[in-house]
C-alpha cells in the first residue's frame, strides 16, 4: 500500500499569549481534501490559531505543518501552498479586479497566459466578469470580499484558510461562494472556515472542530458530536452551546473535553 499524502494541516501544542493565554497548547489535524469547519464564541482562539499558520504572528511554542512543510522553519515554501482571506478583505481601491489578479498572480510568477486564463475563469465563478474592468474602491463589502477571495485563489493553493468568509455577502454572493468552495474541496483542495452562521456549517463541513479558551474542546463529524454530546436538540447549534456553555453564565463546560477519535480513512 502505498504511504499516505502528509495531512494539509497539523498543530502541534500551539501557544500565543498576549495578556492572558489565547491560545492554548493547542492541537489539531486536518485531512488532505476535507472541509473543515473551525468554531468557537468570540475570543476562543480562532483568528490567532489562524493568523498563526498563514505566518502572520508568530506563535510563541508549537509546531505548524502545512501540506508536510514545517511553517515555522520554511515559511516561503509554506506560504506557496497556501492561501488566507480574512474576514476584512483587503483589495487596492485603484486596481480593477482584473488588474488585481494580474498583480497577485505576477507575485507568484505565474505564466502570464495561464494566469490570464485563471483570472476570467474565478471572475466568472464569483459572478465578477461584468464588473471586471470596474475600480474596486467602488464596490460593495461584498463583492470586495470575492474579489480577495479569486486573489487568493488565482496561484491554485492546496489549503485555503477563510476567516469568516461570508461576512457581508447576499444570499446571492453567499451561494456562489460556498459553490466554489465545494467544488474545490471535489477537486482535493482542503477548506479550513471559521463561522458564526453554524448552518452554514453544519451542512458544508466534514468535520468540525469546536475551540474554547484557546483549546480543542470537541472534533468530529457532525454526527459524532450529535451521538457524544447529548444535547437536548440535533442541530449543530444545540451541540456548539451544549460544549462552550450556552446558559445564562455562557461558561465553558467543565470536566474533561470531548474529543472524538478519527476515524480510519
Amino acid at each position: 500500500m502505498p504511504p499516505s499524502s502528509p495531512a494539509a494541516l497539523d498543530i502541534l501544542n500551539l501557544r500565543k499569549h498576549f495578556t492572558e493565554p489565547a491560545v492554548d497548547g493547542l492541537s489539531l489535524t486536518v485531512r488532505a481534501g476535507e472541509f473543515y469547519a473551525l468554531l468557537g464564541p468570540n475570543g476562543a482562539g480562532k483568528t490567532t490559531t489562524l493568523r498563526m499558520v498563514a505566518g502572520l504572528l508568530e506563535a510563541d511554542a508549537g509546531s505548524v505543518r502545512i501540506c508536510g512543510i514545517d511553517a515555522f522553519a520554511e515559511p516561503i515554501a509554506a506560504k506557496q501552498v497556501l492561501a488566507w482571506v480574512p474576514d476584512e478583505p483587503m483589495v487596492y481601491d485603484k486596481l480593477t479586479p482584473l488588474e488585481y489578479l494580474e498583480f497577485v498572480s505576477g507575485l507568484w510568477s505565474m505564466d502570464v497566459d495561464f494566469a490570464r486564463h485563471k483570472a476570467d475563469t474565478l471572475l466568472d465563478a464569483f459572478g465578477l466578469a461584468p464588473h471586471a474592468n470596474e475600480r474596486c474602491g467602488g464596490f460593495s463589502k461584498g463583492m470586495r470580499q470575492k474579489v480577495a477571495l479569486a486573489g487568493a485563489l488565482i496561484h491554485e493553493p492546496r489549503l485555503i484558510i477563510l476567516d469568516e468568509p461570508l461576512t457581508g455577502l447576499d444570499a446571492g454572493s453567499a451561494r456562489q461562494v460556498k459553490r466554489v468552495l465545494t467544488d474545490l474541496v471535489a477537486q482535493g483542495v482542503t477548506v479550513i472556515m471559521t463561522t458564526h452562521i453554524l448552518e452554514v456549517a453544519e451542512r458544508m463541513a466534514d468535520r468540525i472542530g469546536i475551540i474554547a479558551r484557546g483549546q480543542l474542546v470537541a472534533e468530529g463529524t457532525l454526527e459524532e458530536l450529535r451521538a457524544r454530546a447529548s444535547a437536548d436538540g440535533n442541530s449543530l447549534e444545540d451541540i456548539f452551546l451544549e460544549i462552550v456553555g450556552g446558559g445564562s453564565k455562557g461558561e465553558l463546560l467543565t470536566g474533561a473535553p470531548l474529543h472524538i477519535d478519527e476515524k480510519v480513512a
